[in-house]
């Protein structure tokens, strides 16, 4: 007879099934939402603005959206998250036709988004035991980089061939996927609402502030995000400059994919062989010395070799990070926690590329990519100042 899995286990694979489902959705429908503004003929100042609509939402709402989950529960605000970015899928269908339509069906998938991933973030949190957080979260930012190597290919299903694909089909099929969403959400384990004392209930964000070293754990959160983005936008431009055919540009990419998926899946073993503080320091700075070397004129399997190395360092900071929140901040503040550092990687996110594509227009991509690398040196400096160990709450 087989052995019969354990309730926590079936939560466990429903929780990481919830989170490939959700960033594929997220990772499809963005894409798609640009290529139906450009069948529209949206100028491209405006054009900005829609893609821009995704993330509005998080900077608005993530700190209420963690609140609520703090008080709730996490599978709520899931199902919530779920029916919105079915709302979302609808929406493209039926307001699609315009570009203030495709700017209201962005901003639904992005609270859809917020609200999925948060829920998910801090359910991670509480149903891990304390010492444990690195492997769950490694295992859980795996999934979410699943998602997101799976959803483009809706893409190439529907028209990958043409210079604009089916949007109509996309956003047709995206609602089929929604609506499983939706029984996902409903799937997963109720868990009882973490007790909390008087003072966390009145607790606000500037009490998680006040823990040591969390300013710099965001931050670091923050830069490696924003390197990851640089490196997609950049990382082509800077092929084109080589002369590297845009199959060469896309393996290398996916090479940089594969190389963070699997640091996140080991990433409990490699956290148990060096610690936390010294492997978050180390995956840092080994990614800035790589990202920095990445613009010098090297042959093809060296590039590679490059990329590999940062896409290991990239891939750590994650994880890490919101292992780290998940044990310093006490059980009834964690959803605000995750909210927190959401907010900060949207902002980085926001406002690194802005400065970049001003740097670009002189220095071109080689140029940004070295300062990112410099950016990233200096997080892996600021990590060194973050606590051996979280504190116990």
């Amino acid at each position: 007879m087989r052995p019969r899995l354990s309730p926590q286990r079936v939560g466990l694979a429903v929780l990481l099934l919830h989170s490939v489902v959700t960033q594929l959705l997220t990772f499809v429908l963005r894409p798609t939402m640009t290529y139906r503004a450009m069948e529209l003929d949206v100028p491209d100042a405006a054009l900005g603005i829609v893609a821009a609509s995704f993330a509005l939402a998080p900077l608005v709402l993530a700190i209420p959206a963690g609140r609520l989950v703090d008080r709730i529960g996490e599978r709520r605000v899931m199902v919530g998250g779920a029916l919105l970015l079915t709302a979302s899928c609808t929406a493209f269908i039926m307001l699609g036709g315009s570009a203030g339509g495709l700017f209201f069906a962005g901003m639904l998938l992005g609270s859809g988004h917020l609200c999925s991933v948060i829920g998910q973030q801090a359910m991670v949190a509480n149903a891990t035991p304390r010492g444990s957080h690195d492997t769950a979260f490694g295992h859980y930012t795996f999934a979410a980089s699943l998602g997101q190597a799976i959803g483009p290919g809706f893409i190439v299903v529907f028209g990958g061939h043409q210079a604009i694909p089916d949007t109509g089909a996309i956003f047709r099929w995206s609602t089929a996927v929604a609506a499983c969403l939706i029984v996902l959400s409903l799937a997963l384990p109720g868990r009882p609402r973490a007790r909390t004392t008087p003072c966390e209930e009145t607790a606000g964000i500037g009490s998680l502030l006040r823990l040591p070293g969390l300013i710099h754990a965001l931050t670091t959160s923050c830069i490696v995000l924003a390197a990851v983005d640089i490196t997609l936008a950049y990382l082509p431009a800077l092929g084109a400059e080589r002369g590297l055919s845009s199959g060469a540009v896309g393996t290398l990419l996916a090479l940089r994919g594969l190389a963070s998926m699997g640091s996140r899946l080991f990433l409990g073993r490699l956290t148990r062989l060096l610690g936390r503080r010294r492997l978050l320091v180390a995956s840092t700075l080994g990614a800035a010395l790589a990202m920095a070397a990445l613009p010098l004129p090297v042959p093809f399997w060296l590039l590679a070799t490059l990329l590999v190395i940062a896409g290991a360092g990239l891939g750590v900071g994650q994880p890490v990070t919101m292992s780290w929140l998940a044990e310093s901040a006490p059980p009834g503040l964690r959803g605000r926690a995750m909210s927190l550092r959401l907010v900060g990687n949207r902002t980085g996110q926001i406002l690194v590329p802005s400065a970049a594509g001003l740097l670009a227009a002189g220095l071109g991509a080689g140029g940004v990519l070295c300062a990112t690398a410099a950016g990233l040196g200096w997080a892996g400096l600021l990590a060194r100042r973050l606590p051996s160990s979280p504190p116990t709450t």
